[in-house]
């Protein structure tokens, strides 16, 4: 992960001069695994935000604000008896390792001094945020209880002695000279990155190859070079938080020069860590809490495409409907020369260019007449079928597509766009209906997402099918410009206005690509035409639309691109 010792180091560094001395006013926990600590520092407030999320597990201040829930979950509630109040007396890191100390100066219940210490373990899913006593070395609670079923070796649990993350016996890469730095590495065994993160404490993936990259791999002396350059400006706090927008993002407390791609670089480690984990971690929650509906969707998906499987299979074995046509048709016409009791007719097929002769099998208990509505009613019974197969494909894909576009939106939906698409879902029947209120509290509008493009123009983006029915339906002008992911389950996005350049087309192509099914792909294929060509058709399902008159872009989803819109929006409202 990106959330190295050195990303630690740095926001330490940056915390001792910040938070330290301030006095704890405020703990609140927006999330199971995240707390916000606001705190009075330097004649400010202060918000510290200390995730142990398995996914994005970090520790930076942030100026993000987020709901709390009415209840308070329990570690809240002892973090707040026995940390609230209190004074930030030191905040330190273990050697290099994301292990971070948070002691903080307090009273007990007898109104006498005592330090509380708040240990942030950065370890992956395995990451944790423990309350402990350090005057006997107890544990209080853990954001994450860790009981003998789930761990033999280290448990975390009240009343329990706190254990350190094991030792991984590596060497601090701040103290290494030349010497130990040349025995440890092993030149003719190759992965010389690996080498350096299983040797030295602290070095994540990125600030290995980054290493790697600067000395090369041709030259010992050149290594040992890059190594003590990166290390010296650590050792001295000298950082220069970046992120880098190569394939997907990637952030670093040293600069990153071994990555192609823009470079965004920040004056703070917590504006970094700000900036890169914005809207993850709400997403992700948000994806965990809709975790059984994008279950019920995918269900539905699958259980759709089998059955247009089964319906096309079906449809196959109606394909000789016009068999039984010209059987019935050849039958009636030679009637004359067929007896009752006969089972074959042999007769020229005047249907075929060609006219073969042909052997029709009879039924030798029914009349020639007979045999002939015999052929008639399977022509009818297999057109029937055919027609009805027709229309079940065609209304099972145009239900799949839709769920699918229904899918990718809710996987990218914060809290209040996946409350919207589950009202949408209610109203088409996918999901139960709430119990009326009394007080029926007034719809909110579904308002799109608004970006600002290099050249100032308005860029709108519908995050769910509510949010495109009413941007394309209800905001746009007939002649603004509508983007969408071609035959790709995506966003509506509208240019408003008329007077932009292709700088603008190009970033709106990007929106929609990065907004779609295909934001992980390269050359998505976005089509784009005026509103006016855009039409809902007479009962259509929310978001479906059909248009004409457009033209194709194949941009590739740039999530640089998208932040720096978004970023040009939030100036412009500034």
């Amino acid at each position: 992960m990106s959330f190295d010792g050195i990303v630690a180091r740095a926001v330490v560094h940056e915390l001792e001069s910040s938070v330290v001395g301030g006095r704890l006013a405020k703990i609140y926990q927006p999330g199971e695994s995240e707390l916000i600590l606001h705190i009075r520092a330097q004649g400010k407030n202060q918000r510290l935000l200390v995730s142990a999320h398995p996914a994005y597990p970090r520790i930076h201040r942030t100026q993000e604000r987020r709901d709390n829930p009415l209840t308070p979950p329990m570690f809240c509630m002892l973090l707040r008896k026995y940390c609230e109040g209190g004074i930030i007396e030191q905040v330190q890191q273990v050697d290099l390792e994301r292990v971070i100390h948070i002691d903080i100066r307090t009273r007990d219940e007898l109104g006498f001094e005592v330090i509380r210490r708040l240990v942030v373990e950065i370890m992956g899913r395995h990451s944790n945020i423990v309350l402990i006593d350090p005057a006997d070395g107890k544990i209080l609670d853990g954001i994450r209880r860790v009981t003998p079923a789930m761990s033999r070796h280290r448990q975390v649990v009240p009343g329990a002695l706190y254990q350190p993350p094991p030792e991984q016996n590596k060497k601090n890469p701040l103290k290494a000279d030349r010497e130990e730095f040349l025995r440890s590495i092993d030149f003719n065994r190759g992965k010389l990155d690996k080498q350096l993160i299983q040797r030295f404490s602290g070095l994540g993936p990125l600030t290995a190859k980054e290493i790697i990259h600067r000395g090369g791999i041709g030259s010992r002396e050149r290594l040992w070079e890059a190594f003590s350059q990166v290390m010296e400006r650590v050792k001295n706090h000298q950082y220069q938080p970046n992120v880098v927008y190569h394939r997907k993002a990637s952030f670093s407390a040293i600069r990153l020069t071994h990555l192609s791609g823009e470079n965004e670089t920040f004056p703070t480690i917590s504006q970094c860590l700000e900036s890169f984990f914005h809207g993850k971690a709400e997403r992700d929650r948000s994806r965990q809490q809709n975790h059984d509906l994008i279950r019920l969707l995918k269900n539905a998906i699958d259980k759709n495409k089998k059955k247009i499987e089964k319906l096309k299979k079906e449809w196959a074995e109606t394909e000789d409907a016009d068999v039984h046509r010209i059987r019935g048709e050849l039958v009636t016409a030679f009637m004359h020369e067929i007896n009752r009791g006969d089972e074959t007719l042999t007769a020229v097929n005047y249907y075929d260019p060609e006219a073969p002769e042909i052997t029709i099998p009879l039924d030798s208990r029914l009349t020639p007449s007979e045999n002939a509505q015999r052929y008639f009613k399977r022509y009818n019974k297999a057109k029937s079928a055919r027609k009805w197969n027709r229309e079940q494909i065609d209304k099972t894909q145009q239900e799949t597509e839709y769920l699918e576009s229904v899918l990718v939106q809710l996987e990218n939906a914060t809290g209040q766009e996946a409350e919207q698409i589950k009202e949408e879902l209610r109203e088409e029947g996918w999901l139960r209906s709430k119990p009326q209120n009394r007080k029926r509290k007034r719809p909110e509008r579904p308002e799109p997402t608004s970006f600002t493009s290099s050249e100032g123009v308005t860029i709108l983006v519908g995050k769910n099918n509510k949010q495109n029915d009413w941007l394309t339906h209800r905001i746009a002008s007939p002649t603004d410009t509508w983007l969408h992911t071609k035959e790709i389950p995506g966003s509506h996005v509208v240019i408003r206005g008329k007077n932009f350049s292709e700088t603008t087309l190009h970033e709106a192509a990007i929106l929609a690509a990065y907004y779609s099914k295909g934001r992980d792909s390269s050359r998505v294929p976005v089509d784009y035409t005026l509103i006016k060509h855009v039409k809902k058709p007479s009962g259509a399902r929310p978001g479906f639309v059909t248009y004409e008159g457009q033209k194709t872009l194949f941009p590739t989803p740039d999530e640089y691109t998208v932040r720096k819109l978004a970023g040009q929006r939030e100036e412009s409202e500034g």
